[in-house]
């Protein structure tokens, strides 16, 4: 669909040139006669872009570019001044127009300005739209979390995200640490520099350390030409390590250095960078045990473990599943529900894979489920066998039992398994939280 230009110009001769040559090219053309014309008809015609005289009788240029870009703030605007009037020009742009041209012109020179400046303000939609979905994605408003775990989170990540402390977040895969780790940083003062993030278990040693500190020509076969590190790219910003407990003994020592003296070399160079860089590291091992073991740096691990986040696996967190769940529905199917019964298995399953995992599968039953409502069935095998009694092992005895007092035995070792927490043994037993309670207070349970 051609784009359509809307011309604004008390001269009836240049709006007739600048009509014939815009047609010429394919585009689309309104006409205005004036300023208060313009902005009567512009909300009627929606131009994609405004080609508009600066001088005009009545409403002037400036007083209709602001006006215009009331009611259509990225819209892209050509302002039309007099030839050699180096002011009225600096006055448009200073005014939000997108370019300026001076008259006379030639029909090549309007229809590359036209070109440009529809391609300028296609980019800048974009971008608008690209930052939106970020802030609406890295927002701590936007990580979904009602459990008093999460609130905690939430609580630590506004609190620490202005200081430049080295942050280190635990957690098992798809928790959501690098989900974390993007709220520190669009909620730091460095919000407007670059957040760099690198996998290091995604590397062999070598490869991993010409990432993180760059190389310079001829530093070893292959490098044709020099390269930044993404320390380098992340100067003035933060740089997110995801599994740094992955990264070699060798690789540590570098780390180490930068994290103390905030400078480093390049493979293969001799000229000292200096950066400033927070670094926000994730690991799903336990970097104090890796120290007994041997395999992590002690000295290194105090210098990342300044601000520990534990990131809870979501069994730990189940009264979270609903508005997870709740959230992915509407991010896949918003026309579509889940049934009380899938909804249970959802809630009864210990998501071995996390959040990740929740999402997955709701993304995978939303498509595979032609209903409205995705009931039980939908789900996959091992979430519809979350509720499957395991009778294995279990023998009545020839006396017979109690089952007051079996129940009670059930309830003080789920109790004790999942080291009192109440939602998680209820998930145990099968239960709700509720019927736990109820019964916790029935037997006189206390541990």
């Amino acid at each position: 669909m051609a784009s359509t230009v809307m011309v604004i110009d008390d001269e009836k001769n240049m709006r007739f040139v600048v009509r014939r040559a815009l047609k010429a090219a394919g585009y689309e053309t309104v006409e205005a006669a004036s300023g208060e014309e313009a902005l009567e008809s512009f909300s009627r015609e929606s131009p994609d872009l405004v080609m508009l005289d600066q001088r005009m009788p009545g409403i002037d240029g400036i007083t209709t570019l602001v006006e215009i870009r009331k009611l259509k703030p990225d819209i892209p605007v050509i302002m039309l001044t007099a030839h050699g009037n180096v002011e009225d020009a600096v006055d448009a742009m200073k005014a939000g127009a997108t370019d300026y041209m001076t008259k006379p012109f030639d029909v090549d020179e309007l229809r590359l300005a036209v070109e440009k400046a529809l391609r300028i303000g296609s980019l800048e939609r974009q971008v608008d739209y690209l930052k939106g979905e970020l802030d609406r994605q890295y927002d701590t408003s936007g990580i979904i979390g009602e459990s008093q775990q999460m609130q905690e989170i939430l609580e630590t990540v506004a609190q620490v995200a202005g200081a430049d402390a080295t942050v280190i977040i635990y957690g098992e895969s798809g928790t959501g640490k690098e989900l974390i780790a993007k709220a520190l940083h669009e909620q730091s003062a460095r919000a407007d520099g670059p957040f760099i993030q690198l996998s290091c278990a995604a590397l062999p040693e070598t490869l991993l350390e010409s990432e993180l500190f760059g190389y310079e020509k001829g530093a070893f076969t292959g490098a044709v030409t020099s390269k930044p590190g993404r320390f380098e790219l992340a100067d003035g910003g933060s740089l997110f390590l995801d599994e740094i407990g992955e990264i070699s003994p060798a690789v540590q020592v570098k780390l180490l250095r930068v994290l103390e003296q905030r400078s480093f070399e390049r493979l293969g160079g001799s000229k000292t960078i200096e950066v400033d860089v927070r670094l926000i590291g994730a690991t799903n091992r336990e970097l104090a045990a890796m120290i007994k073991e041997g395999t992590f740096r002690e000295d290194l691990y105090y210098r990342l473990n300044v601000i520990p986040i534990n990131m809870p696996p979501l069994r730990e967190r189940r009264g979270d599943i609903r508005i997870l769940s709740e959230h992915f529905m509407k991010r896949y199917a918003p026309g579509k529900q889940l049934s009380g019964e899938a909804m249970r298995l959802l809630e009864s399953y210990h998501w071995p894979g996390n959040v990740r995992e929740l999402q997955n599968t709701i993304e995978r039953s939303t498509i595979l489920c032609r209903a409205d409502v995705i009931d039980a069935d939908d789900l996959p095998e091992e979430v519809k066998s979350a509720l499957e009694p395991s009778t294995a092992g279990i023998r009545l005895p020839a006396e017979g039992v109690e089952m007051g007092a079996v129940e009670r035995e059930l309830i003080i070792q789920a109790l004790q398994r999942t080291g009192g927490n109440r939602t998680r043994a209820a998930a145990l037993l099968g239960i709700s939280r509720h019927t736990l309670l109820y019964r916790i207070d029935k037997y006189s349970i206390s541990l």
